[in-house]
């Protein structure tokens, strides 16, 4: 390879670890992915192995360099998800698990066994909560760190460090104990309101139980905190001969694996299309669903996360919307029905969606329809399966289904996949509702990356139910580019983020929506609405 400017980008998603290696256009060149091991020792708990995931990333590392003259790789860039990684006075892991083996350190993001802990903090009705929709998250690290000092007082007292995982990754390659402000603020209650004016509130911890993590200034969850994408140090010596790179080469302060992806995308040209930061919500579509929005002001909304302040973008708020189960709950709705399942055994879950789409398309020709979406016109779907993470903040939420007949057939499944992705897609207009009523000025087109941007039904249902364009970014691979502009700023080979950002964003398509069914997802949302409204209701009833 002839070019002198290479970055890596490292991905730590919820299934696997993946890297690759990035030009200062924002191409990816070359990719790896390697499967993270997880535990399931019961309902709602979800467990990894730091030294899993550390593993995996140097062989995906390894793979991407092969071939490249070391000198020509300029910075590194780590993105994860926001899992709580436990380790002891030595730097080993220590188990967080009921199982009591070590190798299970981490709590995924998605374990939702805090849910005792997040209602007790909840109750406090701490000012510092204003900036998680005034409610934190099971999802979070607070109720986590406090379930593991109730349920694991031993694992809590031998416990020396406790990271977020992409700030663990940093710290392997570098020593660093210093912690990401975009982790910190999103998922540990940093209080943040400027550049210089950012901490830990004492007052805060003390009132939760959590008052013991102030001791010797901080040491357990960080007193050194970096901005995304700031020089956080060199790579160890031992670790870069392990991985055939140059010992010093500089790494970045890191990032949410979501964040990265909105980082990819926002710099991303669209023809005719506003490239505003503003004006765009960029949506990561992996297991769950972030939804990214970032103003120049600080906007409170009730039910989503932040304003926090430089977590993505540099000087600029970013709320965060979601769901917590989108390609997950798209996985379990296939691989749970009768027909989805034997389809699987023949072939690949992208083969059986590129299936379920030509069924669609078949039945409503059969029926004369215009548009296949007419299909679900007495099928509805509310996707809360594992509970609602915005607007409506309530993990107990769940899902629901209207229009089940005893039917197994494949035609069955495809209209069950089809009210699926609606539904997802009316999740989306219900958190850009809560942004807009709040402060937020329309949105003018959506940023999609991640798995379920690769299914083309599900990017056009979010164009046509929203009555905006979507982008879809021409390197596909948008999480590993923000993980590698990350690198590029550690690097100095752009001395901003803004410039990085623009110089690595790339081109995009344009799908534009199809107006003519906009008043068809008029109806199907209002049906949406009133189906979380119904139950509530149930609820009352029954209490």
């Amino acid at each position: 390879m002839d070019c002198s400017v290479y970055f890596i980008g490292v991905d730590v998603g919820s299934g696997s670890v993946r890297a690759a290696l990035v030009d200062q256009y924002g191409k990816v060149i070359k990719s790896s992915v390697k499967s993270i091991q997880t535990w399931k020792p019961k309902p709602g708990y979800y467990e990894q192995s730091s030294n899993d995931i550390w593993e995996c990333c140097i062989s995906v590392i390894k793979d991407i360099v092969v071939g490249v003259k070391p000198q020509h790789i300029k910075g590194i860039g780590f993105d994860a998800t926001c899992s709580l990684v436990a380790l002891d006075v030595n730097g080993n892991p220590i188990s967080i698990s009921e199982t009591k083996n070590n190798a299970q350190n981490v709590i995924m993001w998605m374990d939702h066994r805090a849910h005792e802990e997040a209602d007790l903090i909840n109750k406090t009705g701490h000012d510092i909560l204003r900036y998680v929709g005034g409610k934190v998250s099971l999802e979070m690290e607070m109720p986590k760190l406090l379930w593991i000092k109730k349920h694991l007082p031993t694992t809590w007292l031998q416990s020396r460090y406790f990271f977020d995982l992409p700030d663990f990754l940093t710290w392997k390659a570098t020593g660093s104990e210093s912690r990401s402000l975009c982790s910190l603020v999103c998922k540990w209650n940093y209080e943040c309101s400027s550049e210089k004016n950012h901490g830990w509130n004492k007052n805060f911890l003390k009132e939760i139980g959590l008052g013991d993590l102030a001791v010797d200034d901080f040491i357990k969850i960080g007193n050194k905190v970096l901005m995304p994408g700031e020089y956080c140090g060199g790579l160890l010596p031992h670790i870069a001969s392990v991985l055939g790179l140059l010992p010093n080469t500089p790494v970045a302060t890191s990032i949410i694996d979501a964040h990265a992806g909105g980082l990819g995308m926002i710099g991303t040209v669209g023809e005719n299309i506003s490239n505003v930061m503003s004006s765009r919500l960029s949506l990561i579509c992996g297991t769950s669903t972030c939804h990214m929005a970032v103003n120049s002001k600080p906007v409170m909304v009730n039910g989503i996360w932040g304003p926090y302040f430089s977590a993505m973008v540099p000087k600029m708020w970013l709320n965060e919307g979601g769901q917590s189960a989108s390609g997950m709950l798209l996985d379990y709705v296939i691989s749970s029905h009768p027909a989805g399942a034997e389809l699987l055994k023949k072939c690949s879950t992208g083969n059986v969606r590129e299936h379920l789409r030509k069924i669609l398309n078949e039945m409503a020709a059969s029926k004369g329809f215009t548009d296949l979406n007419l299909l679900t016109k007495d099928f509805h779907m509310w996707p809360d399966f594992h509970g609602n993470r915005s607007p409506l903040a309530d993990p107990t939420m769940m899902g629901m289904l209207v229009g089940l007949t005893i039917n197994s057939s494949e035609d069955n499944l495809a209209l069950l996949y089809l009210a699926t992705l609606q539904a997802l897609s009316y999740g989306t207009r219900h958190i850009i509702e809560a942004l807009t009523k709040s402060g937020y000025e329309p949105f003018k087109s959506l940023l999609i990356c991640g798995g379920l941007a690769k299914d083309p039904l599900f990017v056009q249902i979010q164009a046509d139910s929203l009555g905006l364009p979507v982008l879809m970014p021409h390197e596909k691979e948008s999480v590993l580019v923000g993980a590698a502009i990350l690198g590029a700023c550690a690097s100095q080979y752009f001395y901003t983020m803004q410039t990085a950002i623009k110089n690595m964003g790339g081109q995009a398509n344009v799908i534009h929506p199809n107006a003519s069914m906009k008043s068809f997802h008029d109806k199907k949302y209002n049906v949406f609405i009133r189906m979380f409204q119904d139950q509530l209701q149930y609820r009352k009833m029954m209490n």
